[in-house]
């Protein structure tokens, strides 16, 4: 037999209940698979443009829209830290950026773009609650904005990777740090590299040069006149 003081019946409910109410607001891959989300042509180009546009860093989320060329038409990035992961919030957070960066789509009858979502964390590219509730934000965006519900992708150390469809591939842009170096070119065989020309010495201006060179002075005249008249006097 003991004795104390029970807790009050309801005083585990409601934390119970909002648990059970976000883990209902999330997806797994097998029913995002299944909800006919449209495949990207070459994710990998999709990826890069984003990481180019953005630079994602740990807990940043780039979600952006497609044409029907899945060319880039429009993208907005943020920060969303939270501590349990929530799909009600990401929904309110997607929502509010994609009316900053373009109009809704609710007239059409059948939705034209598409929006994808990128998101940069850390961890192994499998999937974590954290990816099902963006699934379930990202899907009740576009909903909400008259777009249709594109891919889902997670950027991880490691290597980049599409949810629900199992591409992926390495980072999409490596840090400057990690470049190789160049090496110098070689010249090829049969080949030479042309040597540096050295400038031509300036010519030396002409009255420069006459001043340079000593002048010869006239023999001085022997007295007695020319040579021919001392041998016609000697003849005589």
């Amino acid at each position: 037999m003991t004795f104390g003081f029970a807790p009050p019946p309801h005083a585990s409910l409601p934390v119970s209940a909002d648990s059970a109410a976000r883990l209902g607001r999330m997806l797994v891959p097998a029913e995002w698979a299944s909800a006919g989300i449209p495949l990207l042509r070459n994710p990998r180009e999709v990826v890069a443009d984003l990481h180019d546009r953005h630079r994602p860093e740990p807990s940043t989320a780039v979600v952006a829209v497609l044409d029907a060329q899945d060319r880039v038409t429009a993208s907005a990035s943020f920060t969303e830290l939270a501590a349990a992961p929530d799909g009600w919030e990401f929904r309110n957070a997607l929502l509010a950026h994609l009316r900053r960066v373009i109009p809704h789509d609710l007239r059409l009858r059948a939705p034209v773009r598409t929006a994808v979502l990128l998101y940069c964390r850390e961890g192994e590219p499998r999937w974590t609650e954290t990816d099902g509730a963006w699934m379930w934000g990202l899907r009740d965006a576009c909903t909400l904005h008259g777009l249709r519900c594109g891919a889902y992708i997670t950027l991880t150390p490691g290597r980049w990777q599409v949810l629900g469809e199992g591409r992926g591939g390495r980072r999409p842009r490596p840090p400057a740090t990690d470049l190789p170096v160049p090496e110098p070119r070689r010249p090829e065989a049969g080949r030479s590299e042309p040597r540096p020309m050295t400038a031509a010495r300036p010519d030396v201006p002409r009255t420069a040069a006459k001043a340079a060179v000593p002048q010869s002075r006239p023999l001085p005249r022997r007295a007695g006149g020319a040579p021919e008249a001392h041998r016609h006097t000697a003849a005589r």
